[in-house]
């Protein structure tokens, strides 16, 4: 059973569908309770760094986000639910990430038209359970106006002005800077990759 984290904001029912087609049973969590007893994890994210890390806060999501990883469990963060598991950002500098990886996520230089909004291409950097049978240079859909740096965790780049981390895998960690459910098929078989092979 997947757990999908409702902090009360983000994309919540178009992750649901997408783990409707393709048969994946889940449950909506809006509490911490017992979140070690699911056999994976979701945390979806749209808006503001700050807003979500401070009613994770509020709910008691950072603590069991952090035991549920120590578990080994599979973990998908999506969009801002990527950001988060950085430092900080300069979205919220003052509200503090799950700093999961070093660094602070920057937003798109002056000369990018922000928010990046629509489709782009991935680049492999290296192998990852959710890169599975996408094909050469999958394009998938963004909507972000910051982005957070690569790193030695940085399985896929995406160039947007600069360079920067679009799929992240450590262990059992994953995340994606775009959006699987607004990304057609491609995306489809990223969450079916998550489902079965993570």
């Amino acid at each position: 059973m997947i757990a999908i984290l409702d902090y009360g904001a983000g994309n919540l029912r178009s992750v649901a569908n997408t783990l409707d087609e393709i048969g994946a049973a889940y449950e909506v969590r809006t509490t911490a309770e017992a979140l070690d007893t699911f056999d994976k994890v979701i945390l979806p994210g749209v808006g503001h760094f700050g807003q979500m890390t401070r009613a994770m806060d509020k709910l008691g999501f950072r603590t069991a986000i952090e035991n549920y990883i120590a578990t080994g469990k599979p973990f998908l963060g999506i969009c801002v639910g990527l950001q988060c598991l950085f430092e900080s950002s300069e979205e919220a500098p003052e509200d503090k990430g799950l700093a999961l990886f070093p660094g602070v996520v920057a937003r798109f230089p002056n000369t990018a038209r922000v928010p990046q909004m629509g489709w782009n291409s991935l680049t492999y950097v290296k192998d990852s359970a959710l890169l599975q049978g996408l094909g050469a240079d999958p394009y998938v859909y963004f909507a972000n106006s910051y982005y957070a740096p690569l790193n030695d965790a940085t399985a896929a780049l995406c160039f947007y002005e600069v360079p920067f981390t679009a799929v992240l895998q450590r262990g059992n960690v994953h995340a994606v800077q775009f959006h699987p459910e607004k990304s057609g098929p491609v995306g489809l078989q990223v969450m079916r990759n998550f489902v079965e092979l993570c």
